[in-house]
């Protein structure tokens, strides 16, 4: 099994940024590709970036596309979620997740299924 847990969140002004940390722990971490997603109030859990196992691939949901870089340290089992210009909307609790891609010739490659969840981090942006 792999146990993950995130932090970082918080409050933060409309505008402003945020890093999301996932610590890993138990089985080797750099055997996994990574995903963050969120779920706000009232709505389904929602898709944002994955990355590979080795790092040299992201993929975005276009949501959050240009503001969002997902990134990992193999070195130090922890994957990173910088945010920036966060908006209102983006509040919500975040969480990541080892996710299992197929790789594809039309975007690099594709998530289609997620195994170990963390248990989230608040993040809550004020207008």
């Amino acid at each position: 099994q792999v146990q993950l847990a995130e932090s970082g969140g918080g409050l933060v002004q409309a505008g402003g940024s945020l890093r999301l940390s996932c610590a890993a722990s138990g089985r080797t971490f750099s055997n996994y590709a990574m995903g963050w997603f969120r779920q706000a109030p009232g709505k389904e859990r929602e898709f944002l970036a994955a990355i590979i196992r080795g790092g040299g691939s992201q993929l975005y949901a276009d949501s959050v596309k240009g503001r969002f870089t997902i990134s990992r340290d193999n070195a130090k089992n922890t994957a990173y979620l910088q945010m920036s210009s966060l908006k209102p909307e983006d509040t919500a609790v975040y969480f990541c997740a080892t996710v299992r891609v197929v790789y594809t010739t039309t975007k690099g490659f594709d998530v289609y299924g997620m195994d170990y969840w963390g248990n989230g981090t608040l993040v809550t942006v004020s207008s």
